[in-house]
């Protein structure tokens, strides 16, 4: 799985034919725009779960979290005051 940050209006590429653009967000919101062909199936997460009534499939469905802190390794590195 990749990881990025993007800022507002950024956008991934996906193959030769998706775009995902970050359109902003607020709180726990984010707002993005997939532009794929009409043959692409885009379905929310929510929906595959819903759908999905089998326990055995519904076991394998894929899990995102959030991540509750960054790795130390990842984080910006902040310049020390200068002492007086």
């Amino acid at each position: 799985m990749l990881r990025l940050t993007l800022a507002t209006e950024e956008y991934l590429q996906l193959g030769d034919d998706i775009k995902v653009a970050f359109l902003g967000g607020t709180g726990r919101h984010l707002r993005i725009m997939v532009d794929a062909p009409k043959s692409v199936n885009i379905a929310r997460g929510k929906y595959i779960e819903k759908k999905t009534t089998d326990p055995e499939e519904r076991a394998n469905l894929p899990r995102y979290y959030a991540e509750p802190e960054t790795p130390e390794k990842y984080r910006r590195k902040r310049n020390a005051q200068p002492s007086l």
